[in-house]
């Protein structure tokens, strides 16, 4: 049980703070459905990492893919599901979102990874590590895909369209890299996401506080 609880509940925190930092709460129905879709990416995003990455000689050389083919999926996710939400009606909704598929991919990720181990103590050790590593990390791609889908749906402009899908992939990739050379580096980089993303996460918290009502006039997304 505790090796279980170290596997799931860091993804339950970081998403219990951005779901309750929202001044407009979502609905519980899309945010399970919401969750799920991301948990159910885990598969394709699999079988693409096998092809990619894990048939290669060296596949620590290659790890860098995942950022790709991982953000990739839940950008579809996003653009063809959440869109279409009637429960979608203001920029923070899709921070809400993209947090939820990024951490259920990243929990179900979770339970392949330490229950894919050897011994009890090896699970542990694997938990604990991907907790400060791996779950923030896929929190932070999600915040800052949904904060530049947010104002592309409420904007129009598709240049924010392009920075969601495109900035993800690249600090994922940038991350997956620089894991296998430094871990210093890589812990630099991963603060520098957090510290990114929360700006975002700000950004569109001021910009609730000065409203009455959560509706905004959604373009249409072509």
């Amino acid at each position: 049980m505790i090796v279980l609880a170290a596997t799931i509940m860091p993804s339950i925190l970081i998403l219990a703070t951005v779901i309750l930092s929202d001044r407009f709460r979502e609905p519980l129905k899309p945010i399970l459905v919401t969750f799920f879709v991301g948990v159910f990416l885990c598969f394709p995003a699999g079988v693409l990492n096998s092809i990619l990455i894990w048939s290669q000689n060296a596949p620590e050389q290659y790890t860098f893919l995942a950022g790709l083919t991982e953000e990739s999926l839940k950008f579809t996710a996003i653009l063809l599901f959440v869109r279409n939400y009637s429960e979608f009606n203001e920029p923070m909704d899709a921070i809400v979102y993209g947090t939820l598929i990024s951490l259920g991919f990243a929990t179900l990720e979770n339970l392949e990874y330490v229950y894919n181990s050897h011994s009890a103590a090896e699970s542990m050790q694997i938990a604990t590590i991907r907790a400060v590593t791996a779950v923030p990390l896929h929190a932070c791609c999600g915040v800052i895909m949904g904060y530049f889908f947010g104002i592309y749906a409420f904007s129009g402009q598709r240049l924010y369209l392009v920075k969601s899908l495109f900035l993800p992939m690249i600090f994922h990739a940038i991350y997956n890299f620089m894991a296998t050379f430094s871990l210093l580096i890589t812990a630099l980089i991963l603060m520098a996401l957090i510290g990114y993303a929360y700006s975002l996460h700000k950004h569109f918290a001021h910009l609730q506080s000065g409203k009455i009502k959560e509706e905004e006039r959604k373009n249409s997304l072509r």
